[in-house]
């Protein structure tokens, strides 16, 4: 890996508490072995326990989120509001997130038909059963257990301002940073230079770079309208950022938690890179 060495400035935090859903912008947030605080802890599903994603459903962009001291408030232009206890504990049931099977809580019927009314289908909301571990692949985390909820496979995504404006320089129009729903934005380091990155280092959290991350077509969705536009940015991704290893177009770096559980992170807090 390269040498950095440097000195970045958190821009930016995100957290997303149903996967592919509106996320919440932060001035501050929590880290924990499976993330920020919240994220991915909620999932919908089909009712055979399938994960759905934007990636299948757009429309689940104009789902919105909040989060309380005590609940989760989802709201849509179709289905109103509707407010869920944080530590709600339904039926058990198991669901599938990828090749991962996963312990979860069914959040129950009231949340089922809201989720039909804005998806047109069968859809159920589940919880993730913090009791249960699910790992990310032990073939990148370097002999470190990390932890997930509903993430795609890692517990934190990071991105450079500067990748998204060395992208954005090649892109035929511009695009906002929530196409690629990042966790953590920094800026003060090169475009493209989290690749590199073995750890992130601020006020006693360390997080690592384990794996480049690969894009899909929710990179093309536009998160306010839940509209797919066109092929951009994957189109331009795979002139210069294409992995044949990965099999995939590269755009920010997951990484895992190393030090620091139960501390906070803010908005303009320095980070040292190496």
């Amino acid at each position: 890996m390269a040498t950095l060495a440097a000195m970045a400035t958190i821009t930016a935090l995100n957290v997303y508490p149903i996967k592919s859903c509106k996320g919440i912008a932060l001035q501050s947030a929590t880290v924990l072995d499976t993330g920020i605080a919240h994220d991915r802890q909620w999932l919908i599903v089909k009712p055979n326990g399938q994960f759905v994603t934007q990636r299948e459903i757009p429309r689940l962009a104009l789902i919105g989120t909040a989060l309380t001291s005590t609940d989760l408030q989802i709201t849509s232009p179709d289905s109103g509001t509707l407010s869920i206890p944080l530590a709600a504990e339904g039926p058990s049931t198991e669901v599938t997130v990828w090749k991962d099977r996963c312990a979860a809580f069914d959040m129950g019927d009231e949340a089922a038909r809201w989720l039909e009314a804005h998806t047109g289908k069968p859809h159920r909301l589940v919880r993730f059963d913090p009791s249960k571990k699910r790992p990310s692949s032990a073939q990148w985390t370097q002999g470190v257990e990390a932890l997930n909820q509903f993430s795609d496979g890692f517990p934190f995504l990071v991105i450079s301002q500067a990748s998204l404006d060395d992208l954005n320089s090649r892109l035929p129009a511009p695009l906002p940073m929530n196409r690629f729903r990042p966790n953590i934005v920094v800026d003060g380091i090169a475009p493209y230079a989290e690749d590199d990155v073995h750890d992130f280092t601020m006020d006693g959290v360390t997080l690592r770079g384990v794996k480049p991350c690969t894009r899909c077509a929710i990179t093309t969705t536009n998160q306010v309208t839940a509209e797919r536009e066109g092929d951009e940015p994957l189109r331009t991704l795979r002139g210069y950022r294409f992995s044949p290893e990965l099999k995939g177009v590269l755009f920010g770096q997951n990484a895992i938690l190393i030090e620091g559980a139960g501390k906070t992170l803010r908005v303009g807090q320095e980070i040292q890179v190496d």
